[in-house]
């Protein structure tokens, strides 16, 4: 009996230092505060997420029941410091989630989810909260507070709003309870769309499948089969290995297999079918818009963009498609006449067959396609490249520090510096494609930044990208897309970086969804510049510049199917905007289920035949897991800004410094500190305009 309470005892006593070793409970003190990913374990998690929820509660508590008068320092500021330790935690589990998942990892999540939720609501729907809150909101324009200030309490006063503040105690318990059910099936939805990618394998074992393939794309199977351990090629649902095979591939059988398991993705039955999820999501979120006051989840959503309502979205997707629309036509009667007169008889293109096809137009019209410039960018000269323009437009300096723990061996970390040599942000590379890795690219924090107690506290930003990996005989040789890529993630990474506010809910990238791809598209430009070019497109082996008349295809061919480019991001933007501007429940087992509704919500700019069994709603991250929920127009709206924006570096020099200082002063630092208009006009000294977009695309008067 002794021994067992002994041993009892020993238990606990091994827990609880257990439980003290936990990295999360107090502050990181790797370089810069960064996360000590070596220290991290799985059972940390779920301890510290209760941990930190538990101690934000309490300070919560504190604020709403403090008896002296509300003040926008003893509530507003209170309020945004509060909650360190569970910041902590999320920043980091839930950017693991995404780039380095496991199983176990997706249980955690499913686990913790109502928990989160609920915490969530704790604050939002606290009674006394609000109306402290609000007290400050009401008389926020007479309290002496700075315009960023003044921005805070709106931010926070909007939050408030827009989770249910003002319902009864009836529809809050309701609210309560719909917001917990939409934040589990939005997780379940991401997830069933990983393990279905993950699942899927097409096995080469015969040379002759291999037809058309180019050796880069070969010689990335024959390593993906190795690594498996497998004999022959493997090609799997990842954005190289699927982009390679549907552009080169001489086997329209195998062209067609591929591409229907990519897109049958989460729609076959079974467990990832994710049919019903979709139909749980846009209803849960109806209902929740309805409980608000508003006919739609658009309408809910909309108020606080650029674009304000669903008409002015519309607008957009209209205008584009009335001027891209003949453009689009036009572009796919050229691959289809040039596939007939290829194949020596007539050919309905497909859709398996339009990158293969396309590609092959491309290459006789302009003498090029990728496996001619891959050599040109090998990953290491391309980082030079995107970090060498950073330091001509703005001075930064990249260094990388082995010091810094990485959550993968393949992570880079570095610490990145001003024009003065001062330390700025630091900065995480991650750029192949894994398993645990979700599909597509994106940057995100794992520390945001402000000033606290005259400090400024200066972000951890990260760039998670799935491109071409290096092989057992080259280095990792990118496509122009990918390329394109990095500098679109970078673009969000500098507007992280560069960031200069006071409070981080304003910071960085936490900005209207419609303004947040203005950075990220801007930083485009630049790779369909001679130029720019020129500074770091060198072979590989012989180190040689690409040659002028290839620099120059580039640029020649980079409005090559523009048309067909921007009808297919419209006919998201549609479907987004049609599944979030139900006005009624979404009833699949009525006469439009899941696929016949996506397909009409498209039709309008509709190119391709569509296949009965297809359907892009079940694997559709961005709207259905992820935050661009009637906001993948976005996409769109933020390319007629950085065309019009890039419009004044053709005028003044595609490096000039001044007008690089004026981005940096009034966009990239300014994060949410003020509307997103007034941050656009003080850069051009005008509103965004539409010409540069068509003149850049070739459509233009």
């Amino acid at each position: 009996m002794k021994k067992s309470i002994v041993t009892i005892l020993l238990v606990m006593m091994m827990t609880i230092a257990s439980a003290e070793e936990n990295p999360f409970f107090k502050p990181f003190e790797g370089p810069h505060a960064t996360a000590p990913f070596n220290d991290i374990k799985l059972e940390h998690y779920e301890s510290a997420f209760k941990r930190g929820m538990a101690e934000h509660r309490s300070e919560i508590d504190k604020i709403a029941s403090d008896a002296a008068a509300p003040t926008f320092a003893n509530t507003i500021e209170a309020m945004e410091y509060a909650g360190a330790m569970l910041t902590r935690v999320s920043n980091v589990f839930f950017n693991l989630l995404s780039a380095e998942s496991n199983d176990e990892m997706m249980e955690i999540s499913q686990r913790l989810s109502p928990e989160l939720s609920a915490h969530s609501n704790y604050i939002n729907l606290n009674e006394n909260l609000f109306e402290r809150v609000k007290s400050i909101y009401d008389d926020r324009n007479s309290l002496g507070l700075t315009p960023e200030q003044i921005r805070l309490v709106e931010k926070y006063y909007e939050s408030f709003e827009n989770s249910g503040a003002t319902l009864s105690a009836e529809d809050k318990e309701k609210y309560r309870n719909l917001t917990m059910e939409l934040s589990k099936i939005t997780l379940e939805f991401g997830q069933n769309v990983l393990r279905e990618t993950n699942a899927f394998e097409m096995l080469l074992t015969d040379e002759d499948d291999l037809a058309g393939l180019p050796k880069s794309t070969i010689d990335a199977a024959a390593t993906k089969a190795k690594a498996k351990g497998k004999e022959g090629w493997l090609f799997d649902l990842t954005g190289p290995s699927y982009t390679g095979f549907m552009q080169y591939s001489a086997r329209r059988d195998l062209r067609e297999r591929l591409y229907m398991a990519y897109n049958t993705k989460n729609v076959k039955g079974g467990e990832y079918d994710n049919r019903d999820n979709v139909q749980r999501i846009v209803n849960l979120r109806l209902e929740i818009a309805n409980l608000l006051g508003y006919e739609s989840y658009s309408d809910y959503v909309l108020k606080n963009r650029m674009a304000k309502s669903a008409e002015g979205v519309f607008g957009l997707l209209d205008n584009l498609a009335e001027a891209f629309g003949p453009v689009a036509r036009a572009e796919v009667k050229d691959v289809q006449d040039f596939a007939s007169e290829m194949e020596g008889k007539v050919i309905e293109i497909m859709p398996w067959d339009w990158s293969y096809y396309s590609e092959k137009l491309k290459d006789s019209r302009f003498g090029i396609n990728d496996e001619m410039t891959r050599p040109y960018f090998e990953l290491e000269n391309v980082k030079k490249g995107v970090f060498g323009l950073a330091t001509e437009l703005y001075g930064l300096q990249f260094v990388k520090n082995p010091d810094i723990e990485v959550y993968h061996p393949e992570v880079e970390a570095f610490d990145v510096l001003d024009e003065k040599g001062e330390f700025l942000s630091v900065l995480y590379t991650d750029f192949h494609p894994r398993e645990g890795k979700r599909s597509g690219a994106w940057m995100s924090s794992f520390k945001g930044q402000y000033v606290k107690e005259g400090m400024d506290s200066r972000p951890h930003v990260t760039i998670v990208m799935n491109f071409t990996r290096p092989t057992e005989t080259e280095p990792a040789l990118l496509t122009f897309s990918e390329v394109n890529t990095f500098l679109h993630e970078f673009g969000h990474a500098l507007h992280g970086m560069l960031t200069r506010t006071t409070y981080e809910s304003l910071s960085g990238t936490g900005v209207y969804r419609d303004f947040v791809e203005l950075p990220s598209h801007f930083m485009e430009n630049w790779l369909k510049e001679k130029d720019y070019l020129d500074r770091f497109a060198f072979h590989y082996q012989t180190g040689e510049k690409m040659p002028e008349e290839l620099l120059q295809s580039i640029v020649d061919a980079s409005n090559y199917n523009v048309g067909y480019l921007t009808l297919r991001q419209l006919s998201f933007g549609y479907l987004d905007m049609a599944w979030h501007s139900l006005e009624k429940p979404f009833v699949s087992e009525s006469s439009t289920p899941v696929r016949d509704f996506e397909k009409k919500a498209m039709e309008r700019v509709q190119l391709l035949p569509v296949i009965d069994e297809t359907c892009m709603s079940t694997s559709f991250n961005h709207i259905f897991s992820g935050g661009y929920a009637a906001g993948y127009y976005s996409y769109k709206w933020a390319e007629v800004m950085d065309a019009d924006a890039f419009s004044l570096f053709k005028e003044n020099g595609i490096f000039d410094k001044a007008t690089a200082d004026s981005f940096r002063r009034n966009i990239l630092e300014r994060g949410n500190t003020e509307e997103p208009e007034v941050l656009y006009k003080r850069f051009r000294g005008r509103e965004a305009s539409v010409d540069a977009l068509l003149k850049r695309s070739g459509v233009g008067k």
